[in-house]
């Protein structure tokens, strides 16, 4: 936070040294504010929304993170040349970098943040346990790697920096220790460059329990309550919620005694969140504090009815808390993480143009968006498109407000986790509130499903997908060559529509027959009928209900922009369900033909690392690991599809790939033995470790 002798300073110019949705959150509250805002972008967002929106913007040559939203020094330049008076850390890149924090005060700058010794006091999770148990503050006792024993298991390896899921590892078995503390000490130290890992007891179906901290320099802390967190993917979280539910009235004032206690054992001022494990038993434990405003920060300004970026500015601005006490809750929320990914193929990120990005609105119902139409989801940062959040009286109705919202959106693009999302939601453990962090390893396969009737709403999409092309067909050509007229006496063959679902790459063949005087006729799906077709909507009546179907095409393939009109990609919407489709031609192109066997990399990334002593020619079993493959901040594993032999592996260490570039080529055992006929090409598998 500010110095002493910025106590009185008022702010009028905030530079935010991040990207995407929090940056455009942090300007619409210097807006209302009346405070001008200054953006820093890579060369990847010289277009994107929050370079667009902002006062000012001042470019970071480059792409990657660590020529731009991680260079501090030049972050701190590009305030100064905007005449900025303070710079907001956002979340992420350095949000939690103390030499970073020193800088902007350094440079005569308002910091809106904790101190730089309070950063650094947390920065490290050994150091600040230590500093949590001289507080009073509950914590797990650490295992020493060298004297861990069977009744120590299962146990967790976390990375002493950082955070999001990097460096973290749970070991079942002894024998996979030591290996395991190796690999997460690699990848700590690529991601954050400090290799310090941890190990400490891992508690199954735990709760990840937060509360949010606000202080200012006078001496008032508030808590602001609790947050569930519980429902991660990859140990990143995916829907939160306030109040935490379920919790007594002396677990809620224990946890809060902890988190103040912590606050103060550090002189924290700013905005703040202290996390905790809670163990089935009911005890919880410290688990780490972060020092900056969390990406969930918006359920609890919906509950609280705070804005805590408001609140952040003043404090560094050196004014109080307006009153001893936070303001009494109201009500519940519920944030849903809207991801680029693809869940059933182990939350693989996607890429491509956000052609429509619709929620609907309405009370209670908040969007933070990282992205608009038109904007490009790249490899080079987080795959969030968006927050979506809901707030109702009660948690019933926050719950239903949110899946109803997502699942009336209209999201056209790559590949999200929509589905799954509403399918969490809705699903009896989320609504009763049985949360813990293990609700994706015992539920994912089954929320990835398609529901019972799936196959039938998916033909019904399709056919409405069709239709609609036939009709922006005859609109275009009513438009020309249709004006001449095109009367015939013999009734008109069946038309042939084929597609690929996406994701998941099911191929669909449509066969309709036009009638005359109403509207085609579906070949292949019995109890279902057009009642009225247009090139962006379609009425089917499916088993007697009337269902409405919007659609909407654009010329481009799952690989980007400039596909095509063979290529197209089309988005049907219907309370029935949304589905993606790319229109496949009547004629593949063998140019679009892979080497048999080969693995390809389904996004541009870097190779981080092979498998050791694997070499040409040796065997490999099914699901073992080939090589490491990072992109969008994970580091995916990419595996044997069968057993069989490694013909060649084509990458090596540190290379860099674009989409579809061959990895490895590896034989099945059953073509070494028969000499037969290889398999199509397999994509790379995502597997890795969490990011």
């Amino acid at each position: 936070m500010s110095t002493e002798a910025d106590a009185g300073r008022t702010i009028g110019s905030v530079l935010v040294a991040g990207r995407g949705e929090i940056a455009r959150r942090v300007f619409r509250t210097c807006r209302e504010l009346g405070v001008a805002t200054v953006a820093v972008h890579s060369d990847a967002d010289a277009d994107a929304p929050h370079a667009r929106e902002a006062d000012a913007a001042v470019s970071l040559p480059g792409d990657a993170p660590a020529d731009t939203y991680l260079r501090g020094d030049l972050i701190v330049a590009a305030a100064l040349a905007a005449g900025a008076d303070a710079v907001h850390p956002g979340y992420g890149f350095l949000s939690e970098n103390a030499g970073f924090a020193r800088a902007v005060l350094e440079a005569g700058l308002v910091w809106i943040g904790p101190p730089p010794e309070a950063i650094e006091a947390m920065a490290s999770k050994t150091r600040a346990k230590e500093l949590m148990d001289r507080a009073g503050v509950p914590l797990l006792a650490p295992v020493r790697p060298g004297e861990a024993r069977e009744e120590d298991l299962p146990l967790l390896v976390k990375a002493a920096a950082g955070g999001g899921g990097r460096g973290m590892r749970i070991v079942r078995e002894l024998a996979a220790l030591e290996d395991e503390v190796r690999a997460a000490s690699a990848e700590a130290a690529a991601a954050f460059g400090d290799g310090e890992v941890f190990t400490e007891p891992y508690v199954e179906r735990g709760r990840h329990v937060e509360v949010q901290v606000l202080a200012d320099g006078h001496g008032t802390v508030w808590a602001l309550g609790t947050r569930d967190c519980s429902l991660q993917r990859r140990h990143q979280k995916v829907i939160e919620e306030a109040p935490a539910p379920h919790l007594t009235g002396e677990q809620r004032a224990g946890l809060h005694g902890a988190a103040e206690r912590a606050a103060r054992a550090v002189g924290y001022r700013g905005a703040g969140t202290v996390e905790f494990l809670l163990a089935p038993d009911g005890r919880a434990y410290f688990l780490e504090m972060n020092t900056r405003l969390q990406v969930e920060h918006p359920v609890t300004e919906c509950v609280y009815g705070l804005d805590l970026v408001a609140l952040q500015l003043r404090i560094a601005e050196g004014a109080p808390l307006p009153a001893a006490q936070p303001p009494e809750p109201q009500g519940h929320a519920v944030e849903a993480r809207l991801y680029a990914e693809d869940p059933a193929r182990q939350w693989r990120p996607q890429t491509g143009r956000v052609h429509r990005l619709e929620v609907p609105g309405g009370p209670g119902v908040r969007l933070d968006a990282g992205v608009a139409g038109g904007d490009e989801v790249t490899v080079h940062y987080d795959p969030m498109l968006a927050k979506v959040i809901a707030w109702a009286p009660t948690r019933a109705e926050a719950v239903r407000k949110l899946a109803h919202a997502l699942e009336r959106a209209h999201i056209h693009g790559p590949a999200t986790n929509r589905d799954l999302l509403v399918r969490s939601l809705r699903h009896p453990d989320f609504a009763s509130g049985r949360l813990d962090t293990g609700f994706y390893d015992r539920h994912l396969t089954h929320l990835c499903q398609e529901p019972p009737d799936g196959e039938r709403r998916l033909r019904a999409a399709a056919f409405a997908a069709a239709l609609a092309d036939a009709e922006a067909r005859r609109t275009a050509a009513r438009t020309v060559s249709g004006r001449l007229g095109g009367w015939r006496n013999l009734p008109s063959g069946p038309q042939t529509k084929c597609y690929r679902a996406e994701p998941g790459g099911a191929e669909l063949e449509v066969r309709y027959r036009p009638a005359r005087g109403g509207p085609p006729l579906a070949e292949d799906l019995s109890g279902v009928r057009a009642l009225r077709v247009a090139a962006d909507r379609v009425e089917l009546e499916v088993d007697g209900v009337r269902h409405r179907f919007d659609v909407a095409a654009y010329p481009d393939g799952p690989d980007g922009p400039g596909g095509g009109e063979e290529r197209a990609r089309v988005f049907v919407d219907s309370p029935l369900g949304a589905y993606a489709f790319t229109v496949l031609p009547r004629f593949p192109d063998p140019r679009d033909r892979t080497e048999p066997g080969s693995l390809l990399a389904r996004m541009p990334g870097t190779v981080v690392r092979l498998a050791d002593r694997l070499a040409a020619g040796d065997a490999v079993t099914a699901g073992q690991p080939l090589l490491w493959l990072e992109a969008m901040k994970m580091e995916h594993r990419v595996t044997a599809p069968a057993d069989g032999v490694l013909r060649e592996l084509r990458v090596t260490a540190g290379q860099r790939v674009e989409v579809g570039a061959v990895l490895a080529v590896v034989a099945s055992e059953e073509q070494g033995r028969t000499g037969g006929a290889e398999p199509p090409a397999s994509p790379a598998t995502d597997e890795g470790a969490g990011a």
